[in-house]
C-alpha cells in the first residue's frame, strides 16, 4: 500500500503543457516607456525647477558664504556708522509699517490724484517726462538705514546726483512720509483715509504681499498719468546714469537677478526692483493684466515669472527686455568691472540689517574705485549665493531654453 492508501497500481498522470514563449506577465514584464511631454512643457518643467532653487538660495542667502568671513569693523568711523534698529524692525527687510483697505484703483484719487499729478510734474526730466519712483517704509527711512544709503549713492556717482531732482520717494506710512518731507523734495504720501497703521508685514506674509502689489497697481496710475519712469528699489546703490544703457526701442526694461542669455531672452532671471517702463499703451495693458493675474499668497514677481511666457505679451505687442548683469547688477551675480557697473542692488538678501552691511560696503568700494583703489568689490559677504547655486540656476534655464 502506498502512502495515503493509495495501491501502488494506481498512477497519477501529469499532463505536460507545451512550453509558451511568453513570459508571466507579473515577473518579466518590461517597465513601461517614460511619459512624453511636450516640448513646451518640459521647458516650463524646467523653468519651475530653476526659479524653485532660487527661491530656496534666496531663503538661504543671508547666511555668509564660507569663503567669505565676516570681518569686524575695523575703525571708528565704521563703528559711528552702525545702523541704531529697533529690535522689531532689524530682522526682515520689509518690516513695513501697513495698512488694511481697499484696493488702489477705488481709492478717492481726485484730491491724491492732483497733488501726485503735481509732484510728477516738478519732478519729471524735461526732454523725456520721466520720474524716478522708489517706495519706503518706516524702518528703511530710519537715519543710517537704507534710505539714507540710497540718497548717498546718488551724491557719490558719476552724473547721478542730478536725478535727486527727479526722485520721487512714495511713502507707504506716515511716518515714513514726515521722515521724508525733512530730507527730500518730491514725497507722496501713498495711504488711505482712516486705516490702521500699527500692523507690521515680514517677508512674504500677506501685508507684505498687499504692500507689493498695491505697488505695481500705482506704477500702473503712473504710466496713464503719461509719466514714463524708472522705479528704483530703496536698497540699490546708483554708480553711472542709467539712460545711456537702456534700449530705445524697449517698452519695459527690468534688471535681472541672474543674466543668461540676451535682452530679449524671456529665460533670464528678471528682478522687478529696478524697471524703466514707458508710458504707452502696450505698458500700460502690461500692468494692468499684471495686476489681474494676482493669486492669493503670490508675490508680484511671482507672477510675473508665469505672465512673461503668456501669449497676452505677443497679442498686445510688448517690447519686453532684460538688461544684462554686467551693468546692472546685483550681490546674486555682482558685475566684474567697475569701469561699467550703474547699479548695484542688494538682492539675494531678506534680511534688513544684511542689506543694510553689504549696500555700505558697496558705496565704501566705489568710494575707493573713485580714488584710485581696485576695480573690484569686497561684496557680497552676508548676501548673495554661492557659485555652484548659481552655475545650477544657468544650467537649468539652458535646459529649458534649448
Amino acid at each position: 500500500m502506498g502512502i495515503g492508501g493509495i495501491g501502488a497500481s494506481t498512477k497519477r498522470r501529469v499532463e505536460i503543457h507545451p512550453y509558451r514563449s511568453q513570459s508571466p506577465p507579473l515577473l518579466h514584464q518590461p517597465p513601461p516607456p517614460p511619459p512624453q511631454f511636450s516640448p513646451a512643457v518640459y521647458r516650463a518643467i524646467l523653468l519651475a525647477a530653476a526659479v524653485g532653487l532660487m527661491y530656496v538660495v534666496l531663503g538661504q542667502s543671508d547666511s555668509p558664504p564660507p569663503q567669505l568671513p565676516i570681518s569686524p569693523p575695523s575703525s571708528p568711523r565704521e563703528d559711528s556708522t552702525q545702523t541704531n534698529l529697533s529690535p522689531e524692525r532689524e530682522s526682515e527687510a520689509s518690516l513695513f509699517h501697513m495698512f488694511k483697505s481697499e484696493d488702489l484703483t477705488s481709492q478717492k484719487w481726485e484730491k491724491d490724484g492732483n497733488e501726485l499729478e503735481l509732484i510728477l510734474r516738478k519732478a519729471s526730466i524735461e526732454d523725456r517726462k520721466t520720474v524716478i519712483i522708489t517706495t519706503v517704509n518706516a524702518a528703511w527711512m530710519e537715519p543710517s538705514s537704507l534710505f539714507d544709503l540710497f540718497l548717498e549713492s546718488f551724491k557719490i556717482g558719476n552724473e547721478t546726483q542730478k536725478f535727486l531732482e527727479n526722485l520721487v520717494v512714495v511713502a507707504m506710512d506716515q511716518e515714513a512720509y514726515h521722515r521724508c518731507k525733512m530730507v527730500h523734495r518730491h514725497c507722496f504720501a501713498l495711504t488711505t483715509e482712516g486705516v490702521d497703521f500699527s500692523g507690521e508685514a515680514k517677508f512674504r506674509s500677506g501685508d507684505y504681499l498687499e504692500m507689493m502689489w498695491r505697488r505695481i497697481d500705482f506704477l500702473r496710475s503712473v504710466l496713464e498719468m503719461g509719466y514714463s519712469f524708472i522705479f528704483s528699489d530703496v536698497d540699490i546703490a546708483w554708480m553711472r546714469d542709467p539712460f545711456p544703457r537702456l534700449y530705445e526701442e524697449g517698452d519695459i526694461q527690468m534688471a535681472c537677478d541672474v543674466f543668461v542669455f540676451n535682452s530679449t531672452s524671456r529665460w533670464n532671471f528678471p528682478n522687478a526692483g529696478f524697471v524703466y517702463a514707458k508710458s504707452n499703451p502696450r505698458s500700460i495693458q502690461f500692468y494692468k493684466y499684471w495686476v489681474a493675474k494676482r493669486e492669493a499668497g503670490k508675490h508680484d514677481q511671482d507672477v510675473f515669472y508665469k505672465i512673461k511666457h503668456d501669449p497676452f505679451m505677443e497679442e498686445i505687442g510688448l517690447d519686453l527686455r532684460f538688461l544684462d548683469t554686467a551693468y546692472f547688477s546685483g550681490l546674486c551675480e555682482p558685475s566684474r568691472d567697475l569701469d561699467e557697473v550703474v547699479t548695484m542692488h542688494a538682492n539675494c538678501c531678506t534680511k534688513l540689517k544684511s542689506k543694510i552691511h553689504d549696500i555700505r560696503m558697496v558705496i565704501e568700494d566705489w568710494k575707493n574705485y573713485k580714488m584710485g583703489g581696485p576695480n573690484k568689490w569686497s561684496v557680497p559677504r552676508i548676501c548673495g549665493v554661492r557659485k555652484a547655486d548659481l552655475e545650477k540656476m544657468k544650467a537649468l534655464a539652458r535646459a529649458a531654453h534649448a
